[in-house]
Parts: structure tokens; sequence; C-alpha cells
């Protein structure tokens, strides 16, 4: 183990729902942290702009916050390593890779976006057994890279992969040594065309500035790491302690996604789950506390002695129904002033998560008791209704009607950035094309999207649940 302060960091990135995945991950940062007296740092990795929202990024502070979560140090309260914040850390950036550039151990690449789509229609229709960047412009000297440069030419900046060789780490969480042989690994962009840095190189150069001694992350970003390490070898520094939690994983094995769980934890807070009864069941994801067989512990005991070591490596079943049990378990022990806090904060999570709904709302009802009526919908994990309510009486016949959700599934998923709107031309144009009144499919669509006859405006709650659920 590293013998400095330990500092560890998660870095989550603000462009959508806070994600339950990264509140799993600082829990047992946080554990660490706390169990060895070092600090635990928020990093907002927001270098993606397209995506990227302050209201995504405040979710993440609420949503944390919430669950008690708190950090040592981030872009809200400050720290001695600033600015925390990713977009305002461009020129750091960019003075790294021009000192990579200088010492060869990066190069500028001038391909085309048409020459790398064609390389890659290339190498797949050759059935390559490696896809990505083939080293065009390695052979490009230095000095004519300068100067297409400095004359405006659009570039990159791509890592020079040693090669032959290969690379190695250790990861702390399964004890083993991770090789890769440096000709699997691409010669990946650090600097974007627009200066903007990708996620390897701003994530290596941040870790390093912050004296980042622990690196505890998501076993996803294991196929990452080797190039990761060949930049903390380019600069000549000391790389931190990489360990890799086991991923989230639905019943199937897959990885969880909300097409087959919630994973927005504002859904988890409106729902009416309480913070350490989701805690409590994450750090049992990631094997919990290893005094006896106990389920139901608080974060404390966590906290206490936690070692990366105790980490479980098999990998964890997201179970909602052992979820639900254990928040009862919670629920049933709370007095009744702090059932009374909870209930209240529920009704203001599940207000402010269904915001967008609440105009359609206000016209529905008499009395605002009403709201669990029209909104249930959206806090359940899975639908119970009849499937004959599928078929309308005087429309298609159960073939053809289960061939129309077909085809608005279909037209869903290829749908870029959809909207109430979009997804309701998309249904539109289905039941046009089979001559069906819209309102008919509409009614098909609104039970088998919210397993009720009346609901909330249909594609208003499509858009509110999101695609993936609504296709689900």
């Amino acid at each position: 183990m590293s013998q400095k302060p330990v500092r560890v960091r998660i870095a989550p990135s603000p462009t959508g729902e806070p994600h339950v995945g990264t509140a799993y991950i600082a829990l047992f940062n946080r554990a660490f942290a706390r169990s060895h007296g070092g600090k635990f740092v928020l990093r907002i990795e927001d270098t993606d702009q397209a995506r990227s929202t302050r209201e995504s990024e405040l979710s993440i502070y609420a949503s944390l916050r919430w669950l008690g979560l708190t950090w040592d140090e981030g872009p809200d309260v400050g720290g001695p390593f600033g600015p925390y914040r990713q977009s305002e850390r461009t020129a750091t950036y960019q003075e790294y890779g021009k000192k990579l550039l200088e010492s060869g151990r990066a190069y500028r690449c001038f391909c085309t976006a048409e020459r790398l789509a064609e390389l890659r229609k290339k190498q797949m229709a050759e059935k390559s057994s490696r896809l990505g960047y083939d080293g065009f412009c390695r052979g490009v000297a230095a000095a004519e890279s300068k100067k297409r440069a400095e004359a405006g030419e659009v570039h990159v900046v791509r890592l020079l992969v040693p090669d032959p060789g290969e690379t190695s780490f250790r990861d702390a969480i399964r004890q083993d040594v991770v090789t890769t042989k440096n000709g699997e690994i691409d010669d990946q962009i650090l600097l974007k065309s627009d200066g903007f840095p990708t996620y390897h190189l701003a994530n290596v150069v941040d870790d390093h500035l912050m004296e980042i001694t622990h690196v505890i992350r998501a076993e996803e970003w294991i196929p990452s790491t080797p190039k990761h390490v060949l930049l903390y070898q380019a600069f000549g520094w000391e790389p931190p302690v990489f360990a890799h939690m086991p991923l989230l994983r639905n019943a199937d094995k897959s990885k969880i996604s909300k097409r087959k769980n919630p994973v927005s934890l504002r859904w988890y807070r409106a729902a009416g789950y309480l913070p350490p009864a989701l805690l409590n069941f994450l750090a049992l994801m990631g094997g919990g506390p290893k005094e006896g067989d106990v389920e139901i512990f608080g974060v404390d005991a966590l906290e206490t002695g936690f070692e990366i070591e105790k980490i479980k490596t098999t990998q964890p079943v997201f179970d909602l129904a052992k979820l639900e049990w254990m928040n009862g378990q919670y629920v049933q022990h709370l007095s009744p002033e702090a059932f009374a806090d909870a209930l209240a904060d529920r009704a203001r999570a599940a207000a402010e998560y269904l915001r967008p709904l609440l105009v359609h709302l206000g016209q529905r009802v008499k009395r605002t008791s009403e709201f669990d009526r029209w909104t249930e919908t959206f806090f359940l994990t899975s639908l119970d209704y009849d499937a004959a309510l599928l078929v309308p009486k005087k429309g298609p016949d159960k073939a053809r009607t289960l061939d129309l959700l077909n085809k608005v599934k279909k037209l869903l998923k290829d749908l870029e950035g959809p909207t109430a709107a979009s997804m309701e031309a998309a249904a539109r144009e289905v039941a046009e094309k089979d001559g069906q009144p819209p309102e008919v499919l509409f009614m098909t669509l609104r039970v088998a999207v919210t397993g009720q006859t009346t609901s909330m405006p249909l594609f208003e709650s499509m858009e509110m649940m999101g695609r993936d659920v609504a296709v689900a």
C-alpha cells in the first residue's frame, strides 16, 4: 500500500440523472478514506461539453448529500488542489499534452474523420483482430508536424504506445497482475481538435496533481487502465494503486441499466427509500463488513478498519426485492417523528422528480392527496395488468396489435434525443401506415407503458420515465 496520506476520489460526469453506481463507488472510496484518516475528493469530469449540464451537476451534489456521502474537497466546498471541475482546467491539460509532444511520447494526428471511417470499415470487412487507429501519422516528422499545426491544419494529439512490449498493473481487489500486449493498445487521442482533453489525459493529470493515492473505480475501466499506466510512465510519475470494483448487475448478470432496474438516485429518493437502507444495500453489494453474516448494519461499521481487500470480486446482483425488504426493516424501526420526516422528504422529492408533469396533474385533481394515484406508475419496477387491455375492442386483433407495438418499439429505439413530440410522431407514423386511428394505438401504448387505461398525458409520461424504460 502507498505510504502517502490516503487520498481517493470519485469523478462523475454531469450528463444525466445521478446514477446509483456513482453512490456505490463513492461509498467504498469514502469508507477507505475514513478508515485510514484520509481525504475523499469529488471531481466533476465535464469535458463532454455537449452533454454536461449544471442541473445534472447540482443533482449529483444533492443526491450524494441526501445519502450522507459528503466529501472533503470538491467544486462546491473548495480545497487545496482546485479547481475541481475539469472544464476549468483546460490550460493545464494542454500544457501537459505539449510536454508529451516535446518528449516524443505523443504525436499530432492529421487524419480526417473520413479517413478514420474508411479505416474502420476496411478493418471490419477484413475481420481484423484489432480495430482502431493504424498509426498512420506516427511517421510525420516533428518539424513538419509542428509546421502543419502552426498553419492551422486540424489535428488531434495521440499517445505514442511503445510497440513491441507489454504493460502491466496490479489490481488491489483481485490481488492479481493484469498484463496487456502494447500491440493491443490503441494510440489513444489525448487532446481533441478543439483543444479539450479526452477522459484519459484529464483523468491521469488530475489524479497526479491532486495526489490521489488509490483509484477505486468500476471494473469497466480495467481495459483503459493500461493506457493510463502508459501515461504515468510517459510523464515519469508514480501510478496510484488501482482497484476495480465489481459492477452492479441485473439478475441476468448484465450490467445494471435503467431498462431493467431504476438507476437514478433521485428516483430512489422519490420512491421512498431511506438513505441508511440504500447505503446498507450497496455496502452488501461490495461485501460489507466481515463481522459474521449480518445484513443490517450502519455505514459506520463499513468505515471501521475497512481495507480494499475486503471487497468481494463476485458479480453482485442488484436485487430490488432484497432492497425492498431491507428498506422495510429500516422503516419499521423509525420513531413517529422520524417517520413523519421521511414522509415529508419523500413528498418533496417526488414532487421535484415529477416537476415536468405537475402542470398536467394540476388540471386533473381536486386535492393534492390524489398525487400518488396519478403518479404511482413512475415508481413501479414492474407492471401488473390484464394483457387483454392491450387489444382494443374496435381495433386490430392480437397479432396485428403485437406487430404495431414492435414497430413502435423499433422507431423509439432509433430516435435521437427522444422527446414527447418525437415519440408521439413515431407512434402516429406507425398507426397511419397501418391505416389505424392513432388514438386506438395510443390506448394500447398507454396500457403497455403505464399499466393503466387512464394516466397522465401519454407521451409526456414516456419522456419523463425515459425512452429506455418506455421501450422496456
